[in-house]
């Protein structure tokens, strides 16, 4: 009546160590006691005989249990063995017998099969089938090593093998289980493949030129040479540099043009697509027409072939000639070996330098300066004169004035008087005309800022007025007008001496003997008052001033300025004191009398900028 005869687990690892233990149950779940013997144990004692004097005899111990994966680890069977394939696809094989290896792992009772690969050759090659315990009949039955024999059939999934031979170990090992192997058989091969290793008999080569020999034969070899397209009889023709291809491989010709940088034409790298060339046209009917779509074999009578090119020929391709002037060594090789061709001295095609014309300058036309108008001649687009800008940073806003006298025989023009600008910046002048009330003459810009040449200098190396060139007394040539130096602005002389190294000495005393009047009738009218009482008289004047009606002491400024036509620093006196009434200022006070008196000099004029420092 027992229905479970499991049996409990005796063997387990420790450590990475493999130990065997007691079983805690019996068979079947079974309670086990300690006291109890075991029935090996009961057949001993039934079986042991007493003894008289030395007891019962030792016995041996017995062997230890070893489980059947450690006895048996990594021994494996191998068998090779084929089967045969349908093919249904390929007229020229109905089947293809594929060989593999079966590999038994006696450990675990599991199977493999890989097919070893074959290189091309089209088939999904390997493992066949993974690792695995394999079944072998529906009733839940496994392949066993016992069931392996050479020269048997074995079907796995469907598909049948056969077991044609085995290794050493596999025969040794069968044997030793006393089963008896049966005779290897031969190895059955694949037809098919053995019919592609059998020698393929030579075709006999047809008298006539063979295309598919050329083109096998010259496959990827050009023969390059080097051109001159001549096209200077059409307009703006010219000698265009190009390269022609010719194709061994099936007689075809192209011509590339070799573009230069900033040619003026468009990058189109082909100027012939690659074709056949003819050379002869066969004589056509006057009625055939000249522009068919494509040209054959019964329209020309020769074709372009290598013979026809060559190291100083002129070809014609297509209506345009073309002068073969060099080849690349391939080429050279190739009409060396053939036609035993051996010079291949390149012809000189490059042009020679046309010679430089020099450049004329025209003559100055007397607009604008000479460098400006040079501009014309040097560029289509004419470009600014260069300047100095280290020269113009440096003397920015630095202007050199001088007062000049127009020398003409015109009695009006004995007493105009005008401004003459020197700016440092770039060595220009401007004279201005102040304008004086019914002279009858306009005052204003005479000369707008320019550069003004000397007298004597031509206009292939023209020399400009510098500031050296200006003294006292001087005259100064503007384009036909000539004007003398009467008098210049202080800040020409404080300018010179801060400077006098850059300037000849002659100049700079001319300025100082100019200057030096004014300052002893300076140094004369302010000799008679310490400076000290001249700064408390100006202190007590401007509060005087401050209890009197305000007024612009802007206006009085500029007022006595403007009537300073010399810019000398001095008005006549009656000139002054109508100045002084018009802005209502009280002179006939006792404070303002005593600084009128010591801004006056012995010529009946009055220092007006001392005066003005009162207000």
């Amino acid at each position: 009546q027992k229905t479970s005869f499991h049996r409990s687990q005796t063997l387990d690892f420790k450590n990475g160590y493999a130990f065997s233990r007691l079983p805690r149950e019996g068979v079947g779940g079974e309670t086990l006691y300690d006291n109890q013997l075991s029935q090996d144990e009961l057949d001993d004692l039934c079986s042991k005989g007493a003894t008289l004097t030395y007891g019962q005899v030792k016995r041996s111990a017995p062997s230890s249990f070893t489980p059947a994966f450690v006895a048996y680890d990594k021994k494996v069977l191998k068998f090779d063995a084929y089967f045969q394939e349908e093919v249904a696809i390929s007229p020229e094989e109905h089947y293809r017998i594929r060989q593999v290896g079966i590999y038994y792992y006696l450990e675990d009772d599991s199977m493999c099969i890989i097919e070893p690969k074959v290189k091309n050759s089209g088939l999904l090659q390997g493992k066949l089938m993974k690792r695995h315990r394999v079944p072998k009949n529906e009733q839940g039955d496994y392949y066993h090593w016992k069931d392996l024999n050479l020269g048997i059939n074995l079907t796995i999934y469907g598909r049948t093998y056969r077991l044609v031979n085995c290794d050493s170990f596999t025969k040794v090992f069968l044997e030793s289980q006393g089963i008896e192997v049966n005779p290897p058989e031969e190895l059955v091969s694949d037809p098919y493949t053995e019919q592609r290793r059998t020698p393929v008999q030579k075709r006999i080569v047809p008298t006539a030129p063979d295309p598919f020999r050329q083109f096998l034969t010259y496959d990827t070899k050009v023969l390059r040479f080097y051109a001159i397209w001549d096209d200077t009889n059409c307009a703006f023709g010219d000698h265009h540099p190009c390269v022609i291809h010719y194709f061994l491989a099936d007689d075809t010709v192209e011509v590339r043009e070799v573009h230069k940088r900033n040619d003026g034409r468009d990058p189109f790298p082909v100027l012939m697509r690659r074709q056949r060339l003819p050379k002869i046209f066969v004589d056509k009917n006057k009625n055939f027409p000249s522009c068919v779509l494509e040209i054959t074999d019964h329209e020309v009578q020769e074709w372009y072939s290598p013979k026809d090119f060559g190291i100083g020929k002129t070809v014609t391709l297509l209506g345009r000639s073309f002068l073969i002037y060099d080849c690349d060594k391939f080429t050279q090789d190739f009409y060396r070996e053939k036609y035993g061709i051996t010079d291949f001295q390149p012809l000189d095609v490059d042009k020679k330098p046309l010679e430089k014309t020099p450049q004329v300058i025209p003559p100055y036309n007397g607009f604008g300066i000479p460098e400006d108008s040079l501009q014309n001649c040097l560029s289509l687009f004419p470009k600014p004169p260069r300047k100095d800008i280290i020269k113009m940073l440096e003397n920015n806003l630095k202007v050199l004035r001088y007062q000049v006298a127009l020398e003409s025989p015109v009695p009006e023009d004995k007493n105009r008087r005008f401004i003459l600008s020197y700016f440092l910046a770039d060595d220009t002048i401007s004279i201005y005309e102040p304008p004086v009330k019914n002279s009858g003459i306009t005052g204003g810009k005479y000369l707008k800022r320019t550069k003004v040449t000397k007298p004597g200098s031509t206009p292939e190396n023209p020399i400009y007025y510098e500031a050296s060139d200006f003294t006292i007394g001087s005259t100064v040539e503007v384009f036909g007008h000539r004007f003398v130096i009467i008098d210049a602005d202080e800040y020409v002389l404080n300018y010179l001496e801060r400077n006098a190294e850059y300037f000849p000495a002659a100049t700079v005393q001319s300025i100082r003997d100019h200057f030096l009047p004014r300052k002893v009738v300076v140094e004369t009218t302010s000799s008679g008052i310490p400076k000290k009482d001249l700064d408390d008289l100006i202190v007590e004047v401007q509060r005087e001033l401050k209890l009197q009606q305000p007024f612009n002491t802007r206006q009085f400024h500029e007022a006595f300025h403007h009537f300073d036509k010399e810019g000398s620093g001095f008005l006549d006196k009656t000139t002054f004191l109508n100045i002084c009434d018009r802005f209502n200022v009280p002179t006939s006070t006792i404070l303002l009398k005593k600084l009128i008196d010591y801004c006056s000099c012995d010529d009946n004029k009055v220092n007006y900028r001392d005066f003005l420092l009162a207000f």
